[in-house]
């Protein structure tokens, strides 16, 4: 298991890694601000960051945003002196969140729940929109849009990035019901309000909640026809 341990405190960053490396774990790698953190994770693939949450440059709840929106399979640990940030710890998806001082055993324990957090689950997508994250659920998305290297997610609400390509969106999302009509969409078919056909070739989709519609291209139709003879 390799671990990225995050706390601009040079004692409580040595005493945790002391504490992992008595309980059998060698693949650990520090950085001492958000910065570095990024800087490792661009770098190296981890399996679990444990994140102290007042830092000066960059705090941990930040930066565990940041490391879901472009890790989201990487589980995070949280760390603090203080209770009163455990909500916003676990609405980024934290696997537990250590009180300070603690024990090996607590440590040993939240590794344990690393594997929990790894099996198969509900699928959640963090999307962002300025320096907005949404947890969306694949019932939320009405369409993805291709762009570039990343995809538009359009909800009822408005629009969000999600930094993956439409192709690998794609896989994600077809056990849920969606549809690539097009090479730069995939529609949500449960959402489906209306079709037109356009040149009697095309469709063209109305979606639930939103004025804009999509348009497929002719493999698109000739696909979606194909599903719903």
């Amino acid at each position: 298991m390799k671990i990225l341990i995050v706390d601009d405190e040079p004692l409580a960053l040595s005493r945790l890694q002391r504490l992992l490396t008595s309980l059998g774990h060698s693949e650990i790698s520090t950085a001492s601000c958000g910065k570095e953190a990024l800087e490792c994770v661009a770098k190296n693939d981890f399996d679990v960051a444990f994140l102290d949450i007042s830092m000066s440059d960059m705090d941990g709840i930040e930066l565990g945003y940041a490391l879901r929106y472009t890790h989201e399979t990487m589980a995070i640990i949280y760390q603090s002196a203080h209770e009163s940030y455990a909500l916003k710890a676990f609405d980024v998806g934290a696997v537990d969140y250590l009180l300070k001082p603690y024990t090996a055993e607590a440590v040993s324990r939240s590794i344990e729940r690393v594997s929990v957090k790894n099996t198969p689950k509900e699928l959640r997508l963090i999307a962002k929109a300025g320096e907005s994250h949404y947890l969306l659920s694949p019932h939320e998305i009405l369409y993805v849009k291709a762009d570039l290297t990343e995809v538009i997610f359009r909800t009822k609400e408005g629009f969000s990035y999600y930094p993956k390509k439409i192709s690998e969106v794609e896989t994600l999302l077809e056990p849920h019901n969606f549809l690539r009509v097009h090479r730069s969409y995939l529609i949500n078919l449960n959402a489906i309000e209306e079709m037109t056909t356009i040149d009697q070739s095309r469709l063209s989709f109305t979606l639930q909640g939103i004025k804009e519609s999509i348009e497929s291209s002719k493999d698109g139709a000739k696909h979606f026809r194909h599903l719903f003879k």
